[in-house]
């Protein structure tokens, strides 16, 4: 599935990823070297803050220049196409599971029209909507909805024109997620917990086999984990994230001070995370089925010490996200490290969309 996704009729396929949020940008190309996966390029850029706020690209000529920036010091070798897929921020994005009576697709048309205007706070005139059939039973045809409002997508677009290159595709950051994240002979059957730690929110993605279900935000941040290690040791950003990672909260918990400073934050993402399991039992059409395992990646992954911390408060398999899980990466090792490539799931996932 992906918005204004090109029916290009061309030789040249070749597409790099671009994934935008309010702080960063990303960039990620792969390429075929028999049948191999090769990483040919990728790069990550910091951006000033109130460039991009909840999605929204305020400073449109800046964040392009960035754009072009990160595309510009890609390595280790260039970016070799203007062609992109980018993402689409997931806290401005609508999707949703629906279920309609069998009906061919153009019949199917109106119907998920009428059923995508009924869940979503905007008229489905101020939105552009995608939807893609899943599967049937018993008479009744489910079906995966997605929308984002006109003015968030055409202001990507304009940016995206501004930087010089050619949208391919635009995709939600869920959906890509799931791609890079859950293996792709997952069963329907399997249910997955996508937790998403990023800079200034949590996304929650619950995924049946590797389809999203239903997505949901909260605004706890790996940056406010960073902020209370920053003032509890009276150190720098820059120090306080190298502790996160370095040392965290992996030994003596009861009594470490790194712990006692943010364990108020780790409970209430627990709690987050119970919510949101105990929504999708309640809504499902699975029965009693619950969540399987519990992954995590974006940027606060890197606190040592959280999976198992999760592990024993949640008592759910949990782990940290293997983006490369769909690749196949032959005998060479990934050239980002493992600690880095957690932050670049939605970027690979965009990658790998055509794979």
């Amino acid at each position: 599935m992906g918005f204004f996704t090109k029916k290009i009729i061309s030789l040249d396929d070749r597409t790099f990823a671009l994934d935008l949020s309010d702080l960063s940008v990303k960039t990620f190309q792969i390429e075929k070297k028999g049948s191999s996966d090769v990483i040919r390029s990728y790069c990550s850029l910091d951006l000033p803050e109130g460039y991009i706020v909840d999605g929204r690209i305020v400073e449109k000529k800046n964040v392009a220049e960035m754009i072009k920036k990160a595309v510009k010091q890609a390595g280790p070798k260039k970016i070799n196409t203007n062609k992109v897929i980018c993402s689409l921020p997931e806290s401005k994005a609508f999707l949703r599971k629906i279920n309609i009576p069998e009906m061919n697709e153009s019949e199917a048309k109106e119907a998920v029209r009428w059923e995508i205007e009924a869940s979503i706070p905007l008229p489905c005139d101020q939105v552009y909507y995608d939807w893609q059939f899943l599967d049937a039973r018993d008479g009744k045809r489910n079906v995966l909805t997605v929308a984002v409002s006109k003015d968030i997508v055409d202001g990507l677009m304009e940016v995206l024109s501004m930087a010089g290159l050619d949208a391919y595709g635009l995709e939600i950051e869920s959906i890509a997620s799931a791609r890079s994240l859950i293996p792709r002979e997952a069963s329907s059957q399997d249910i997955f917990l996508i937790v998403d730690l990023g800079a200034l929110r949590t996304s929650f993605i619950i995924s049946e086999g590797n389809m999203p279900y239903f997505t949901s935000s909260i605004p706890f941040s790996s940056q406010g984990i960073t902020d209370s290690i920053s003032k509890m040791f009276k150190v720098g950003q820059k120090e306080a994230e190298n502790i996160k990672k370095t040392q965290g909260i992996e030994h003596s918990i009861e009594n470490s001070s790194i712990f006692n400073s943010i364990k108020d934050i780790l409970e209430n993402l627990s709690v987050e995370i119970e919510k949101t399991i105990d929504f999708y039992s309640s809504v499902s059409q699975k029965g009693s089925v619950g969540v399987d395992k519990i992954i995590i990646c974006g940027g606060g992954a890197n606190l040592r010490g959280l999976v198992p911390y999760l592990t024993a408060r949640l008592s759910k398999e949990v782990m940290v996200g293997d983006p490369w899980v769909n690749l196949n990466m032959g005998n060479r090792l990934p050239i980002i490290s493992k600690e880095e490539s957690v932050s670049y799931a939605t970027a690979i996932g965009l990658a790998i969309k055509n794979n």
